[in-house]
């Protein structure tokens, strides 16, 4: 969870906050517990009450309890997880990314739906592939055979007639395009439903079977 382990680290910090203070009073150490005399720890005592003072009292307990501030948690690629995320919004890119988890893979698992995620960010980050979500989602469409998602050239009007999937689509959007990690497909750039068998298939390497998709990235 985020901030879990904070009050530790923090402790930690304030306590090589003292250390060095020690340094600079100019104490060593004695090589060996055994090797501490009582007024040697008399001394380490003392200075190290000198070094809690300097540090001060409120510095101190803000260092020991104030969490850390940490990055977005991983996905977990369950419903309850998905359902504990807040529902999601965002720019052109974000609603693009929507959008094609909607038509493409709205009836799939979690882990399914982020799959299919997975390869239209995988086609951003590939100098084979417009560099941004829309341009690749939309490549190709308008032109006969040529568009890279059916439901852009299939000739029906894109509606959005479930809300509910299209909360669900959107929180799955939102996690990748804030830098979600892609485990699943193996770097895949293309995939296909697996009721269908395209000749494009074979010159490529499957990489996973999620749901009732394969995925394919280009061979070496």
């Amino acid at each position: 969870m985020p901030g879990e382990g904070g009050g530790e680290l923090a402790g930690a910090v304030a306590a090589a906050t003292v250390m060095s203070f020690l340094a600079l009073a100019g104490f060593t150490a004695p090589a060996t517990a055994q090797d501490m005399t009582g007024e040697a720890l008399g001394q380490l005592m003392a200075l190290e009450e000198r070094g809690l003072e300097a540090l001060g009292t409120d510095t101190f307990r803000t260092l020991a309890t104030a969490p850390v501030a940490a990055g977005a948690d991983a996905p977990e690629y369950t419903e309850s997880w998905l359902a504990a995320q807040p529902e999601a919004s965002g720019d052109a890119e974000w609603k693009c990314l929507s959008e094609a988890l909607y038509f493409e893979a709205r009836g799939e698992s979690v882990r399914g739906m982020f799959a299919v995620a997975e390869v239209i960010m995988n086609r951003v980050d590939s100098p084979d592939f417009p560099d941004t979500v829309c341009g690749v989602i939309t490549q190709g469409t308008g032109q006969r055979f040529r568009c890279q998602f059916t439901y852009t050239c299939d000739g029906r009007a894109e509606r959005i007639t479930e809300p509910a999937a299209w909360i669900r689509v959107g929180k799955v959007a939102r996690a990748m395009l804030d830098g979600a990690p892609r485990p699943l497909t193996g770097g895949a750039t293309y995939y296909h439903a697996s009721w269908v068998s395209p000749a494009w298939a074979r010159r490529f390497e499957r990489t996973a079977a999620i749901g009732v998709h394969y995925f394919y990235r280009p061979r070496g």
